[in-house]
């Protein structure tokens, strides 16, 4: 399974993620990091034609190189609600921002139509976290990093009283008192007062990038690591990660965690001798390779190297293998479309100039991920 880079001279800057809108399944969506989003046809990937869905840079602060336009998901009924999320920083102060939006009668998005459900302060400009999901049960997903800095200076990742180093889950479907969205009556610190409802999981430094495998509902994430490990995990209702007491499965830090502390493993673990920070990916369930059904596919946005690994339950039953690596090209994240089939963007050369690229996963993965081997791209 090789990535074969297409719209080739279409002009991109920063793209940060491909998103599938349930009503077109043959447009692809690039969110763009300084603020835009494009609209591609999959149908012809050799011609250069892009459109503009939305434009809010001004609105959009990127003064840091993790700051931005970070995510978008549509509504699983954009077709009749016309709905779409966005996230976002933004200024004075600094600070993260969800919000829903609403789609013009010409097909593109209304930035007038805003109407912001959550904002989280940010004490710094690195580690925003960066997913928003819509889940199978139509609740809202979010991964916020953990305030940023290094070393998780503030002691976000086991604090349950702050929204910061979480996976966040809220209902959009109506209000809650002050709130603009509801809390789910199962999300699992509802009944504690000294924990924030909408949190699902927590202890995760900074996920980049995480998905719902379709078939299973399983989610999927990859959280960048500290100095020495990045890692991949699988989500789990009220799991603690180990952040920051661990990186990966190793021990991070002087601090002992308490006794009663339960830590939930990585799938798997790297280290910085194979890449330096991950972005997450999907499970392949596409057709047109047989054989990768069921791999979850994942890279390192440094090294360029793409990894698939089977996984059980969250454990590790085939892999991690490479199975590609693209050269020169720095992977800000994958995408999945309508028939699930896998596509990535990138950032070339340079990544301080901003030119970004996509590519198409094609060619062969027919053997286990365990006997794949090396593809190199050059």
């Amino acid at each position: 399974m090789r990535p074969i880079r297409v719209f080739r001279d279409v002009k991109l800057k920063r793209p940060i993620q491909i998103v599938v809108r349930p009503d077109r399944p043959d447009d692809l969506f690039v969110v763009e990091q300084p603020g835009r989003v494009l609209v591609l046809d999959r149908r012809t990937p050799t011609e250069s034609k892009a459109t503009v869905f939305l434009d809010i840079r001004p609105e959009v602060r990127m003064k840091h190189n993790e700051e931005g336009l970070l995510s978008m998901a549509f509504s699983p009924d954009v077709e009749t609600d016309a709905t779409f999320y966005l996230y976002y920083t933004a200024s004075s102060p600094r600070r993260a921002v969800l919000s829903r939006f609403k789609i013009a009668a010409d097909g593109t998005a209304d930035p007038e139509s805003e109407e912001v459900l959550l904002e989280v302060a940010q004490p710094f400009g690195n580690h925003n976290g960066g997913t928003v999901l819509v889940g199978p049960d139509g609740m809202l997903y979010l991964a916020v990093g953990d305030g940023g800095a290094a070393n998780d200076p503030m002691g976000h990742g086991q604090n349950l009283g702050t929204l910061l180093a979480t996976v966040l889950r809220i209902d959009p479907s109506g209000k809650e008192g002050d709130r603009a969205y509801k809390i789910p009556a199962d999300n699992p610190f509802v009944a504690s007062d000294e924990a924030k409802p909408e949190i699902w999981a927590y202890g995760l430094r900074n996920i980049w990038r995480m998905s719902f495998d379709r078939e299973t509902g399983e989610l999927w994430a990859g959280d960048v690591g500290q100095n020495q490990w990045e890692e991949i995990d699988l989500i789990r209702k009220g799991g603690n990660y180990g952040w920051r007491y661990r990186e990966g499965t190793h021990k991070f830090g002087r601090d002992t965690p308490p006794e009663e502390s339960v830590f939930i493993d990585p799938v798997v673990d790297y280290p910085r001798s194979d890449g330096i920070s991950v972005t997450g990916g999907f499970v392949y369930r596409g057709k047109a390779r047989p054989a990768a059904v069921g791999v979850y596919l994942y890279a390192d946005y440094q090294s360029g190297r793409i990894w698939g690994l089977r996984a059980e339950g969250g454990e590790l039953i085939e892999g991690p293998k490479e199975i590609a690596r693209l050269r020169n090209s720095l992977i800000s994240s994958f995408g999945e479309d309508a028939d699930g089939e896998l596509w990535l963007c990138t950032f070339e050369g340079d990544a301080m100039s901003g030119e970004g690229a996509i590519w198409r996963f094609t060619g062969p993965l027919e053997r286990s991920v365990a006997d794949a081997g090396d593809v190199k791209t050059p």
